[in-house]
């Protein structure tokens, strides 16, 4: 029977996932070295997808133009989000920082082909979303490896998609899963940043399991 990893690589993965962190401060404003870069892109390819499709692809982007023209879209989007809260709520969110734009010396927009041919369709014709599910495996596998290395990562969500889409020549067929800030940081928070700005409260494991049946209390809590 294969025993598995040692205690310490277990230690070590359990790690990675315990302080894995959503990073919009602290870049450093050097490039990942190509080596490296590729490594994390190689942990994010090994992901597991359904049919074997790799549906995935990567755009690195280190021109800085472009990382001007991606924060101008988050700027308008992230204006527009703050009418969605109430006074106190809307204080607050003025008051995070979401992005890290600029100060990321690269970023990735992880792209997805729903349709590719690659795996003969298998898994997905009750579940064709499963394409877009198997993108973000990759994306988690990056993350993972990247916070093993001391690498930074931050996922942008407001963001328009369609001009996000236009600003680096996107065509159709092809959906912006995340756009990505990457780099070496400062450092690391204990806990999260939402978390310690007050934004949020991590919810209980108890409170999220169930065993055989679908717990009400979920129904309940998901039209608080």
């Amino acid at each position: 029977m294969n025993k598995g990893f040692s205690e310490a690589e277990r230690k070590a993965v359990y790690r990675a996932i315990r302080e894995r962190r959503d990073v919009r401060r602290g870049f450093l404003p050097d490039p990942l070295p190509d080596d490296l870069l590729q490594r994390l892109l190689a942990c994010a390819h090994q992901a597991p997808s359904v049919g074997l499709m790799q549906p995935w692809r990567f755009i690195v982007v280190r021109d800085r133009q472009i990382h001007r023209s991606v924060h101008e879209i988050f700027r308008e989007a992230n204006a527009e989000a703050v009418g969605d809260f109430d006074d106190a709520r809307q204080a607050l969110y003025t008051g995070l920082k979401l992005e890290g734009l600029l100060e990321a010396p690269q970023h990735i927009c992880v792209v997805c082909d729903e349709n590719a041919r690659q795996g003969h369709g298998l898994g997905r014709k009750t579940m064709p979303e499963t394409a877009l599910y198997s993108a973000v495996c990759a994306i988690q596998n990056l993350w993972l490896a990247a916070r093993a290395e001391g690498v930074g990562v931050g996922w942008v969500s407001i963001l328009h998609p369609e001009k996000l889409r236009a600003a680096l020549n996107i065509p159709s067929g092809f959906v912006t899963v995340a756009y990505l800030c990457i780099g070496y940081v400062n450092d690391f928070l204990p806990s999260p940043e939402l978390e310690n700005a007050g934004w949020e409260t991590r919810t209980p494991l108890a409170e999220l399991v169930s065993f055989d049946r679908f717990d009400d209390r979920w129904r309940t809590r998901s039209k608080a």
